[in-house]
């Protein structure tokens, strides 16, 4: 019965490890879903100087733009469930001091964690200057949130940025499109070295072109035009010169090939 189905997810809800696994797997699943397997790590050491592994290290492109030195950005997930819990009793029973002692004791578990977070995972020039910190329900980051000042002192403070499902869905596309737009920048590069090339050899051509004109129009004017060197203008002159001479039948063509005869004898 519900009864019996609630009591069974209060269970589960209690246990550490399985909270924390279902944060791992619902950020898994949204990364899985937005980037390649080759943008980032799980269990990613990222701080040289501790033993702790960070759930999750998204790979931003190293000084050089190589993914193969990366600058890691780590994810990590907490789920603050007792804290939460009160607050959201507190908030049933409508008690003003309660539920401002709610608040503080979940923005106080909240804020060490963050601290936690930024010491064991944050080291540039490893990763990046800050971690987000995964909550892996709505609500719960909407309570983050809608502390006055929680989230702001959250990054300016401890370095972390707090997400929620959502957010951490819209702040990986945002990393995505970088990643394309870095892409795009490297295929552009090669681009433009291929035009560079292209607009070398177009200056050849063009100089060869220019040759072939030239070259052409001193045919054409030898061929056919009016200089006292040209083609038509000799052949003209010669039709003039032969013009009195009487041809003879073509049957008399054999007297050409007499002469043949002889030049061969």
């Amino acid at each position: 019965n519900l009864a019996d189905d609630v009591g069974g997810l209060k269970k589960v809800l209690a246990n550490v490890s399985t909270r924390g696994a279902m944060g791992e797997i619902q950020a898994e699943q949204i990364l899985q879903s937005i980037l390649s397997p080759n943008q980032y790590g799980k269990n990613v050491k990222t701080h040289p100087d501790c033993r702790g592994q960070v759930e999750f290290a998204i790979k931003l492109p190293g000084s050089d733009g190589n993914l193969d030195d990366p600058v890691w950005l780590p994810i990590d997930c907490k789920f603050p469930k007792e804290d939460y819990e009160r607050l959201l009793d507190a908030l049933d029973e409508g008690d003003k001091d309660l539920i401002e002692k709610a608040y503080s004791k979940f923005e106080s578990n909240v804020t060490n964690k963050a601290k936690t977070i930024r010491k064991e995972y944050v080291s540039a020039p490893h990763t990046t200057d800050f971690a987000v910190m995964f909550l892996p329900t709505e609500g719960l980051y909407a309570d983050v949130v809608r502390r006055p000042g929680l989230f702001e002192k959250l990054q300016r403070d401890c370095q972390i940025v707090v997400t929620g499902p959502s957010t951490l869905a819209a702040f990986v596309n945002s990393l995505q499109m970088g990643f394309r737009t870095l892409a795009l920048e490297a295929s552009a590069s090669e681009v433009w070295n291929v035009l560079g090339a292209v607009k070398t050899e177009f200056v050849k051509f063009g100089g060869m072109m220019d040759t072939l004109h030239r070259q052409l129009n001193t045919a054409a004017n030898t061929i056919g035009g009016d200089g006292k060197d040209s083609v038509q203008r000799r052949l003209r002159a010669m039709e003039r010169k032969l013009k009195d001479v009487e041809s003879i039948p073509s049957s008399s063509t054999n007297l050409l090939e007499g002469l043949n005869e002889s030049d061969n004898d």
